[in-house]
C-alpha cells in the first residue's frame, strides 16, 4: 500500500485533456484526486450464473436481484454512451454470466457503434459460448475471457458444482477458429484446490494463441472458504513458480491489468499473473464499475454505492448521470486496502445499501 501511495503522490498529475464527444462539445475526463483517469468501464448485465464456483457463491445461490432491478438494454447502452462523452474507450461486459443474456448480441452491437468506443470485451464462463460465437463476433466484440480454473473433468465439477470442462474447452478452441483477435483464459489458482495444473495451463500457450491469466484468490466468495484455510498463492509465488519451470521466459507486451505478463520464446501464446488480492496495481486503475442493478461502484474493495439507476428513472439527465461519476471517483480512494478499511469504518450506510460479498453480485 505504502508503495502504490508513494508512486502516485510523486506522478505528476497530466492535466486533464478534453474528450470530444458526438455532439461536437468537449467534456473533461473522469479523473480522481490522485491524477488516475479512468477510461475502461466493466458492466455486468446479470447477476445469475449457470454455475456455482466456491469460491464465488453457495451451492445454493444469492439473493439475486428483481428482474425489475436490474437495468435493462437502453439503460445499459445510454450508460455507455455517457461514458463515452468523458473519454471511455473500452467496455467489458461481464456478470454473473452474461451469455444467459439472449439480448447479449444487441448490447455488443450498440457498444460498438458508440462514437468514442474503442474496444468491447466479453469475460464469461465459456460454457454457453457456442450459441452465439458468431453472432457476438459479427456485432463488434473485440476480445474475449473466458474463465477456466481446471482442465480436469472431476476438478472442474468440484470447484463449479456443475460438468462441463469439455463444453469450456471446445468453446476456446472454437473462439480461436472463428478469429477472434484476444481470447484469455482466466485461472483463480488457489493452493489445494488446482496449484498443481499451473503447469498443464502454461504449457496450453505452446500450441494455443492464448493468454492464460492466473488471478489471485480473493475473499468475494459469499463467505464460503476464504477464511476455511490457507487457499490463497500469491502472484509473487506464481511468478516465481513459472520462471522455475521455463528459465528462458521473457517479458511481453501486455494490458495495466496484466502486472506480470511472460512469453515463452517460439510459443503461440502469453502467460499473465494479476495480483488481484495483493493489490499492486491500482497505482495504475483506470476501471469503473457498474453492477446489474445499476451501481457505481469506484473500487472492488468498497462497500460505497452509487446509484446510477435511480437517477435514470426519476428521469436525470446526461449531465446528472456524468455528476455522480465524477462524484464516485472524487471520493475513490488511493488503493484497494484503504477502501476496505473506509468501508469496515463506515459499516452498511443505509437501507439502500446493499453487502454483496459475493463476486456475482459486484460484477465479474
Amino acid at each position: 500500500m505504502l508503495q502504490n501511495k508513494a508512486h502516485l503522490d510523486d506522478t505528476p498529475v497530466t492535466p486533464p485533456t478534453v474528450a470530444p464527444t458526438a455532439s461536437g462539445l468537449s467534456l473533461p475526463p473522469l479523473q480522481d484526486k490522485f491524477g488516475r483517469t479512468f477510461d475502461y468501464v466493466r458492466i455486468a448485465i446479470t447477476d445469475r450464473c449457470n454455475l456455482r464456483c466456491t469460491y464465488c457463491m453457495p451451492e445454493e445461490g444469492v439473493e439475486f436481484g428483481h428482474k425489475d432491478t436490474i437495468i435493462t438494454t437502453a439503460e445499459t447502452l445510454r450508460i455507455i454512451a455517457v461514458l463515452a462523452k468523458i473519454g471511455i474507450k473500452k467496455v467489458r461486459f461481464t456478470g454473473g454470466e452474461p451469455t444467459i443474456r439472449k439480448d447479449l448480441p444487441q448490447l455488443i452491437a450498440g457498444a460498438a457503434a458508440t462514437p468514442g468506443i474503442k474496444g468491447v470485451h466479453l469475460t464469461t464462463n465459456g460454457l454457453l459460448l457456442h450459441r452465439m460465437a458468431k453472432d457476438l463476433l459479427a456485432a463488434g466484440l473485440t476480445g474475449i475471457n473466458i474463465s477456466l480454473d481446471s482442465m480436469d473433468a472431476d476438478r472442474f465439477m468440484r470447484i463449479t458444482r456443475r460438468p462441463g470442462v469439455e463444453t469450456v474447452l471446445n468453446n476456446i478452441q472454437l473462439a480461436l477458429d472463428a478469429g477472434y483477435p484476444r481470447v484469455k483464459v482466466n485461472v483463480v489458482l488457489m493452493r489445494g484446490f488446482n496449484e498443481d495444473e499451473l503447469e498443464k495451463f502454461t504449457c496450453y500457450t505452446k500450441d494455443h494463441a492464448v493468454t492464460v491469466r492466473f488471478i489471485e484468490f480473493m475473499p468475494f466468495d459469499a463467505d464460503q472458504i476464504w477464511g476455511t484455510g490457507d487457499h490463497f498463492a500469491s502472484a509473487e509465488t506464481i511468478v516465481n513458480k513459472i520462471k522455475s519451470l521455463y528459465p528462458n521466459i521473457g517479458p511481453a507486451p501486455g494490458t495495466r491489468t496484466e502486472h506480470h505478463i511472460f512469453k515463452v520464446p517460439g510459443w503461440a501464446g502469453k502467460i499473465a499473473v494479476i495480483p488481484a488480492f495483493t493489490r499492486s496495481l491500482c497505482g495504475n486503475c483506470s476501471r469503473i464499475r457498474v453492477t446489474a442493478d445499476g451501481s457505481i461502484r469506484n473500487c472492488l474493495y468498497s462497500d460505497e454505492q452509487y446509484n446510477l439507476r435511480q437517477i435514470m428513472r426519476a428521469g436525470g439527465s446526461d449531465d446528472d448521470m456524468i455528476a455522480l461519476f465524477r462524484k464516485a471517483f472524487a471520493e475513490k480512494a488511493i488503493d484497494g486496502y484503504e477502501s476496505k478499511k473506509l468501508s469496515d469504518a463506515k459499516g452498511i450506510l443505509d437501507t439502500t445499501q446493499q453487502h454483496r460479498g459475493s463476486m456475482t453480485q459486484i460484477g465479474g
